[in-house]
């Protein structure tokens, strides 16, 4: 007879199996997911992280280069290489502010707006290569929302395991 009194030990072998962890399929389905936008974005001259800070500029330029390492969950030496390119091909322009010359603001030329227009088939296209119906497709996102929304409350380095 088993005593149901004492809980078990959790098996720690159980817990270092790389089947239950929730790091590994997120990020095998990014490196997956992003695999599928290269052949999309390769036509146009795009690298997938300069396609995500392009959204941003579309959405909110001209802003401040800390406004797009806040949207784009980018470190400052991440993106300022790849605003240097984007400058290099012709769609953005950095100037510093006048008022603070630590501040850069990025801007949009002609050529990175009308970009915008080229790269409009691109998320109906992916969308199409993932062929998951858009109810779980909404449904996941609402969720991936709603982690990166918990995970950016958690301090870095912190323990979040109770007492």
């Amino acid at each position: 007879m088993t005593d149901v009194s004492q809980p078990q030990a959790p098996n720690t072998d159980d817990y270092l199996r790389l089947d239950r962890q929730l790091c590994f399929p997120l990020y095998a389905a990014s490196r997956l997911v992003t695999r599928l936008y290269q052949p999309l974005l390769e036509p146009l001259g795009l690298t997938y992280p300069q396609y995500i800070v392009l959204m941003i500029l579309w959405e909110d330029a001209p802003c401040t280069v800390s406004h797009i390492v806040e949207r784009a969950m980018l470190n400052t030496n991440t993106l300022t290489p790849l605003l240097k390119r984007l400058e290099q091909l012709g769609y953005v322009r950095r100037t510093r502010s006048t008022a603070d010359e630590r501040v850069v603001q990025i801007s949009l030329t002609d050529a990175g707006a009308e970009l915008k227009g080229r790269c409009g088939c691109v998320p109906t296209a992916m969308f199409e290569s993932l062929n998951l119906p858009i109810e779980k497709g909404i449904a996941l996102k609402g969720l991936l929302d709603e982690l990166i929304t918990h995970l950016n409350s958690v301090p870095a380095g912190s323990d979040t395991r109770a007492d």
